[in-house]
C-alpha cells in the first residue's frame, strides 16, 4: 500500500477500523523534541508543521515560545485546539504554505516528511524555504531504512534523500540516527499495521521499547539552517 492512499482526515475522525489510537499520538511531546527544547534549539517564531493533535506545539508554547501548528487534516486541528489555547492552529497544505512567507525562525517536522511522495517532498522543502527567514533552523524526524520491513517502502527515507532534498536550500548541521516513541506496544503496533497499511508485520520484535513498553522506531534526526 502506498502511503498516499492513507486518509489522515479519516484517521483523526476515528472512522477507520483502528479507531482513535494512532501510533504517533502519545498524548505528550516526543521525548526527542523535549531534548531539543532543553538544549535551546527552538527560538523566535516556531512552526510545528504536520502538528497532528498538537502535543509538541503545546509543549513548546509552555516554554514561552510563540508557536503556529499547521496540519492538512481539519479534524486534527479541531482536536488540537481543545488541548491548548496557547498555540495558533490552522489547516494548511504543507507543500504550499501560502500566507506564511518569511515568517518563521524555527521549524519542527515531527514525522511529516516521510508521509509525502517524492515530488511532494521537494515542493514541501521549497515551501518551508519561503515560509522561513534566512538563518532559520529546521528540526526534522523521518523514518530511516533501519525500520523493519513491516513498514512500506515510501515511509523509509535514505540519508542521500535528505541530503539532496533538504540540502538544496539548507545547510545540514546534524544528521544522525535516533528513535521515535510510539503510543503502542509491539502487539498493538502489529495490529495497527495490519489494519492501517494492509501489510503483515515482520521484524517488529527486534525494535526496542521504553520503560512503558512503547515501541521505539528508528528515525533520522536532522538539523539544518536556512541559507
Amino acid at each position: 500500500m502506498d502511503v498516499q492512499d492513507i486518509d489522515f482526515e479519516e484517521l483523526y475522525r476515528g472512522t477507520t477500523p483502528m479507531g482513535r489510537k494512532m501510533p504517533w499520538d502519545i498524548g505528550a511531546p516526543q521525548p526527542a523534541v523535549v531534548a531539543l527544547a532543553d538544549a535551546g534549539e527552538f527560538t523566535g517564531e516556531v512552526l510545528d508543521i504536520g502538528c497532528g493533535l498538537g502535543d509538541n506545539s503545546a509543549f513548546l508554547a509552555s516554554r514561552g515560545l510563540h508557536v503556529t501548528g499547521l496540519d492538512g487534516a481539519p479534524s486534527a486541528i479541531e482536536q488540537a485546539r481543545t488541548r491548548t489555547g496557547d498555540v495558533t492552529f490552522a489547516v494548511a497544505d504543507a507543500t504550499k504554505l501560502e500566507g506564511y512567507e518569511g515568517r518563521f525562525d524555527t521549524v519542527l517536522d515531527s514525522a511529516l516528511y516521510h508521509c509525502l511522495g517524492e515530488d511532494e517532498r521537494h515542493r514541501y522543502l521549497a515551501a518551508l524555504t519561503r515560509a522561513t527567514r534566512p538563518g532559520a533552523r529546521l528540526h526534522l524526524f523521518a523514518f530511516s531504512p533501519e525500520v523493519p520491513d513491516a513498514f512500506p517502502a515510501p515511509y523509509l527515507i535514505s540519508e542521500a534523500n535528505l541530503r539532496e532534498t533538504v540540502g538544496k536550500d539548507w545547510t545540514i548541521e546534524k544528521l544522525e540516527p535516533t528513535v521515535y516513541t510510539t503510543s503502542m506496544t509491539a502487539e498493538e503496533l502489529k495490529q495497527s499495521i495490519r489494519t492501517m497499511l494492509d501489510a503483515e508485520p515482520a521484524g517488529l520484535d527486534r525494535l526496542d521499547t521504553d520503560d512503558d513498553g512503547r515501541v521505539l522506531v528508528p528515525v533520522w534526526q536532522l538539523t539544518a539552517v536556512r541559507r
